[in-house]
């Protein structure tokens, strides 16, 4: 029987300024506790930062919220998912039907959002004499985006784009669900404003069955982190030492060291970095740590190299793994990425 309620996930988030970079184009966001009435959703989202993505650093914070709040009503319908067939109603809904309704959405806002702001300067000058179309409109705000709801009974996420989504399951396994089979080529990457965004849009769908086979630790980044590393086993690695100095520090000693970790890996990549994390709760008589608010989770964060938790924490390059178990994409037979 699962008691509802409780709060089952705690949650570790930052997000810094790219190097050199006016602004920072990332947003991060999250909500609920886990709990069949109060699902957690999380998401980050990456704008494209380009001039011709002028605005998409408010492409991204909009990509954000339209999700939280789609999602947490996905999560909340989700309560009764093992009545005979719910289940496999909801999966054809999170595949088909809401990546339609989150692309809808956010276009209807960023074209919102255009009309109470008209161009000016740089913006007006790089087109030509007209009213711009709807679709030139919505490149202006680009982003990707990675999502995820959490409840006892389901874990389902949700990406177009770069970034990644990675999983610490509760045996240890490592698994990047959502990664695709082909990485982007240099800057280019799927993004909200395409033409067709909901098709490009990969879903993975995980029931769970029994509440002690839930995530340890899920994992959502942009791509600043990932490419912050000099080879392909440098990111997994970084994952698999979060999840070891989780279980030896536990989550206040990691959310001492997570901005030095980041600041670090921002200045290797060069880009905005931003870090969502859902680590499933022991519930040992601790109370979790208060959540920041969402203008505080998106703020730089501050450098301090005289704090011990910081000092103590391994970079990004040299995270170790003592507490990883064997890595790959192996899931429960029930559990299904979209593509």
């Amino acid at each position: 029987m699962v008691t509802l309620g409780v709060r089952r996930w705690e949650m570790l988030a930052g997000s810094v300024q790219g190097v050199g970079k006016r602004h920072n184009q990332d947003w991060l966001d999250f909500l609920g506790t886990g709990s069949g009435e109060d699902p957690l959703v999380l998401a980050v989202a990456d704008g494209h930062g380009s001039a011709v993505h002028a605005r998409s650093g408010l492409g991204a914070r909009f990509a954000v919220d339209r999700f939280l709040a789609l999602a947490a009503g996905f999560g909340r319908a989700a309560h009764d998912c093992h009545e005979p067939g719910r289940l496999s109603r909801l999966m054809t809904y999170a595949r088909d039907d809401f990546p339609r309704s989150l692309v809808q959405e956010w276009r209807q806002t960023a074209l919102g959002h255009w009309d109470r702001n008209p161009p000016e300067g740089q913006e007006t000058s790089r087109r030509a004499s007209g009213e711009p179309s709807p679709q030139d409109k919505l490149v202006l705000y680009g982003t990707t985006l990675i999502g995820a709801v959490l409840t006892p009974w389901l874990f389902v996420a949700w990406q177009i784009g770069d970034g990644d989504l990675a999983v610490v399951e509760h045996d240890g396994t490592l698994s990047r669900p959502l990664a695709p089979a082909e990485e982007d080529l240099g800057d280019e990457t799927e993004s909200l404003c395409g033409r067709e965004a909901w098709r490009a849009m990969r879903m993975h769908w995980a029931p769970v069955f029994e509440e002690a086979r839930a995530p340890r630790l899920v994992v959502l980044s942009t791509d600043g982190l990932s490419k912050s590393f000099a080879s392909a086993d440098g990111y997994p690695d970084f994952v698999a030492g979060l999840a070891g100095r989780l279980t030896a520090d536990g989550s206040a000693g990691v959310r001492g060291a997570l901005p030095e970790w980041l600041s670090q890996a921002s200045r290797y990549s060069g880009d905005d970095t931003t870090l969502a994390a859902a680590v499933r709760a022991e519930h040992d008589g601790r109370e979790p740590a208060a959540d920041a608010p969402a203008q505080e989770r998106n703020a730089p964060a501050a450098q301090d190299a005289h704090d011990p938790a910081r000092r103590q924490a391994p970079p990004p390059e040299e995270a170790d793994d003592p507490a990883a178990g064997p890595r790959g994409d192996d899931v429960d037979m029930e559990r299904k990425t979209e593509t």
